[in-house]
């Protein structure tokens, strides 16, 4: 198949794609068309069906289906205007092709976390973290095969195992440099501060917001979910429970960024800028790896609010 990363201005395609999402739409002249997302395990793209008239059959979004289309751009970024549609047939494709996943083996990724659950030292907080990413292996499976948002930075099968595990270990720096820090707090509050993203999104293929992500958010998700765990500990410090819920409830750093709480505590503080630093850095990475301009210069990023470069070699 020919990946999305691959097509360029001017091309005409004939290959199968996953119906990400579809739109009926109206012209300003009144005219019927849908507006689609077309993804494959490398991205995504835009596609229009102006003409609905003939050689449309009927489909849903996240069917996979069978398009011939003229690869267009349209304000700097490309399209597909789709002439022919019609649903793949069970063996005409192979579904992990249409599923972006981690370039990092989940397994081994996963071992590497696990590595971090087993080398907490405080025993409630050591307890705890095996209760969800030892003994729940309902959990277990929905973490490693979840994605860290619907868009912007690690959208992807493992997305949200890769960025746990990166924050985790850029705690752990940071323990180092300054001993202040409450090591094994810190620690757990990295491998617990996204946990309610597996209630937040759905499961791929659709990766959308849930009626919890829309209503509650993954924020106040993870601090239920924790106090479900923590009440079936015995003997739990209480303290000791609130300041890893206030960690968890502080990570955006900013009340416009989505926080409940601002940082009371330099733990609460370190695992904000660890979150902060790994989510910029990835969204910049894959803006990087997917741009298609041609040149050094990017043109405007409205996320980073700068017009963006490519280092020199």
């Amino acid at each position: 198949m020919k990946y999305i990363e691959t097509l360029r201005e001017g091309e005409h395609t004939s290959d199968i794609y996953l119906c990400k999402s579809k739109q009926a739409a109206k012209t300003k002249a009144g005219k019927s068309y849908y507006s689609l997302i077309l993804q494959d395990r490398t991205g995504v793209i835009d596609g229009k069906v102006w003409d609905l008239s003939s050689g449309i059959d009927h489909f849903e979004a996240l069917d996979y289906i069978r398009v011939e289309a003229d690869v267009t751009s349209f304000q700097g970024s490309l399209q597909m205007n789709i002439k022919r549609i019609r649903v793949a047939r069970e063996g005409e494709y192979e579904p992990k092709d249409f599923l972006p996943v981690s370039a990092y083996p989940i397994e081994e990724m996963y071992r590497e976390l696990l590595g971090y659950v087993e080398g907490i030292s405080n025993e409630y907080l050591k307890t705890l973290a095996r209760s969800f990413f030892v003994e729940d292996p309902i959990f277990a499976r929905e973490f490693k095969s979840h994605s860290a948002a619907k868009s912007v930075h690690h959208g992807f099968v493992g997305g949200l195992l890769e960025h746990t595990l990166s924050v985790t270990k850029l705690c752990e720096f940071y323990t180092v440099r300054y001993p202040i820090l409450n090591k094994d707090l810190l620690i757990a509050a990295a491998l617990f501060h996204d946990i309610g993203k597996v209630r937040e999104l759905s499961a791929f293929p659709a990766n959308d917001y849930t009626d919890d992500g829309q209503l509650l958010g993954h924020i106040v998700i993870g601090v239920e979910m924790l106090g479900e765990k923590i009440r079936n500990i015995p003997g739990f410090p209480e303290m000791l429970a609130l300041e890893l819920k206030h960690c968890i409830l502080a990570h955006h750093g900013e009340y416009e960024y989505g926080s409940p709480k601002l940082p009371a505590l330099i733990e609460a503080m370190a695992l904000n800028f660890a979150d902060n630093t790994d989510a910029k850095l990835e969204t910049m990475k894959e803006y990087l790896q997917g741009a298609r301009a041609e040149g050094d210069w990017l043109g405007y990023n409205r996320l980073f609010e700068t017009n963006v470069k490519r280092t020199s070699r």
